[in-house]
């Protein structure tokens, strides 16, 4: 969180900076295009600061859940929660039902990850009305175990070098053994734990494990551009699931 927060200040420090090289913005007590220049070069430090920083590796102390299984390590991650009041079952179902079309800015956001670009069709390209996780299962990410009413895992690969990517249908087992150097590995989940009254707590972790320095460099930079659109579509994915499991229809 620290990287990203660096970037995103940095970013912003360039663009002030950048603007007040045309026209110092006195309002901000830059009244000098010097003082423009060094906010500009400090924000520039602040972003690559940000992207270089060191991801510590984390490690799970024992497994409770089907991701601890298939995702023990990681570098980076996220994790969202919501009560929802409905039973786990009702609320899995929700999970696997829920459609692109159902999630808040979801269409908008995907757009620019793809930078507007067409593509095929993928969790960031799903076609009309059709279950995000089942578009995934099926396209780029590999489903890697399914409890009924209580957690459903996915994975993909997000980084491999040339010509190192796995081919042919990768299996759970396969999935869990992949630690050639250059790999990074991202591991979601969505997992349903019955609450008082007959409700249900549901969260959604993603985890991501780079097996070497360099992907995990790589993948750093990514993931502390993209976190901020990524935490929203996570938020605005389980409020899509609220909404359904909670519907009387």
């Amino acid at each position: 969180m620290i990287g990203v927060v660096l970037v995103y200040a940095g970013l912003l420090g360039l663009v002030v900076g950048l603007i007040g090289l045309v026209r110092p913005p006195a309002w901000l007590a830059i009244r000098t295009r010097g003082r423009a220049g060094a906010v500009a070069a400090a924000g520039l430090g602040l972003t690559l600061a940000g992207f270089v920083l060191p991801a510590p590796e984390q490690r799970i102390d024992r497994v409770r859940t089907r991701l601890d299984e298939f995702a023990p390590a990681y570098q980076f991650h996220e994790l969202h929660r919501r009560a929802i009041d409905a039973p786990p079952q009702r609320v899995f179902e929700a999970i696997e039902a829920v459609s692109a079309e159902e999630i808040t800015l979801f269409r908008a956001l995907t757009w620019l990850r793809r930078f507007g670009r067409p593509g095929p069709e993928d969790i960031l390209n799903a076609p009309e009305r059709q279950p995000l996780l089942s578009v995934a299962a099926r396209t780029t990410f590999l489903l890697l175990a399914r409890e009924p009413g209580r957690e459903i895992v996915v994975g993909t690969v997000v980084i491999a070098p040339a010509g190192a990517r796995p081919s042919g249908a990768l299996t759970p087992e396969d999935y869990k053994r992949l630690s050639s150097p250059g790999l990074a590995k991202a591991t979601m989940n969505f997992h349903v734990s019955a609450a008082g009254r007959g409700g249900s707590v549901v969260t959604t972790e993603t985890r991501i494990f780079a097996t070497s320095a360099a992907a995990r460099r790589r993948f750093a930079a990514y993931w502390r551009v993209i976190y901020p659109g990524s935490a929203l579509i996570r938020r605005m994915w389980l409020r899509a699931i609220q909404h359904r499991a909670e519907s009387p229809s």
